[in-house]
């Protein structure tokens, strides 16, 4: 078994001082954190992947092909393959949980 503490994993991609970090890739899935300042700008390109965002810190509006919702601890999100979205108007830091199926063939 893979097991992960969410805490643990943010604290790797700070230390790594990345926005995406990720910790499982099979041929399946693959999974990783993304983290994002108050204030911030969002940079991530569509994906050619189906993901689902899993927001475990912060606040922001997430705009997913031009629909908005405003996304905090505790929200979930699925953005299909090959859709325009990004995170903005991040009022707090933000940790996001991203899990991609098939695995992510690109880093955000």
């Amino acid at each position: 078994m893979d097991a992960f503490e969410i805490d643990d994993l943010i604290k790797d991609r700070q230390r790594g001082e990345r926005r995406y970090h990720e910790f499982l890739r099979v041929s399946a899935m693959s999974a990783g954190v993304y983290g994002l300042p108050a204030g911030g700008v969002d940079p991530q390109p569509v994906h050619a992947e189906d993901e689902v965002y899993v927001v475990v810190r912060g606040r922001a509006t997430l705009s997913v092909a031009g629909e908005e919702r405003a996304m905090g601890p505790g929200s979930v999100a699925y953005v299909a393959a090959g859709v325009d979205h990004r995170f903005h108007s991040i009022e707090e830091d933000l940790e996001v949980l991203v899990l991609f199926a098939s695995a992510e063939t690109e880093s955000a």
